[in-house]
């Protein structure tokens, strides 16, 4: 399957090359990156670190959408509009890891969907997966007597809060609730805010450091509380994953899907 990489030559673009290239039934299709990048004209596999793939980093989205069977997106919110036209235009799948999507980006995906496969996901570590079907199944056994917590951390870096991972965690604990989680979110607390509502699912956001991320789910009842946990220890989970979904989107219909569907979580 030739996949391409958009962003190429950030840190997470240049993880993406290294995972493709040492990925069994992957080829790298080409690599993109903003105008005026530093790794512009370089070669994809001596920026990531690797001997030459004879794949040029261009500034041409174009060719890459046109080239490629599934391309990866990792970079912003503002880019995800046209990469999903592209993908629309060319059917190429489109794998889209950004987080802080506005209402207009999400359209854009949602009009793409008609025409090719989209895979979006706030994480495509495996193991942030399969705890977001354990938060919704375990907030599904539970009453609203069990008070529900998450809290994220996050590298001093990271621009949006809570995490798009945690965002998606207290989905799937509304889900499991059969709430609406718009309804029933609280973002903060500060000074003198009373007791706790009942049914409330709360976020409580932590930001230093180099921490990749980290996010906890508690459900806290009386006398006792279940905590779930995922640590990342490295970003090549991430893209390990998003190479795995670029993948099982191979002979896809069009619409849009998650790693829930790449994982099997729903059969």
């Amino acid at each position: 399957m030739k996949i391409g990489i958009v962003g190429g030559g950030g840190r997470m673009g240049q993880m993406l090359i290294r995972q493709v290239a040492r990925t069994d039934g992957a080829t790298l299709a080409g690599v993109t990156d903003r105008e005026g990048a530093p790794a512009l004209g370089q070669d994809a596999g001596l920026l990531a670190g690797l001997g030459p793939l004879g794949v040029p980093v261009t500034a041409d989205p174009v060719a890459l959408f046109a080239a490629a069977d599934a391309v990866i997106d990792f970079t912003s919110p503002a880019a995800t509009p046209l990469h999903a036209k592209l993908a629309a235009e060319h059917q190429t799948a489109l794998i889209v890891g950004t987080t802080g999507l506005d209402e207009a980006a999400e359209e854009a995906l949602a009009v793409a969907a008609l025409s090719t496969p989209i895979l979006q996901a706030p994480n495509m570590s495996l193991g942030v997966v399969l705890l977001s079907a354990l938060v919704e199944r375990v907030a599904r056994s539970l009453d609203i007597d069990w008070d529900i917590e998450i809290v994220e951390m996050h590298h001093r870096h990271k621009v949006d809060a809570p995490s798009g991972t945690a965002l998606a965690l207290g989905q799937a604990a509304a889900r499991g609730r059969n709430v609406d989680l718009a309804d029933q979110s609280v973002r903060s607390r500060d000074g003198f805010t009373g007791p706790r509502t009942p049914g409330t699912i709360g976020f409580a956001t932590l930001r230093g450091g180099d921490v990749i991320g980290d996010h906890t789910v508690t459900f806290a009842g009386q006398g006792e509380r279940i905590e779930l946990s995922h640590k990342a220890q490295s970003r090549d989970i991430f893209a390990a994953g998003a190479v795995r979904a670029a993948l099982w989107c191979s002979g896809r219909s069009p619409g849009r899907y998650t790693m829930t569907d790449v994982l099997g979580l729903d059969q």
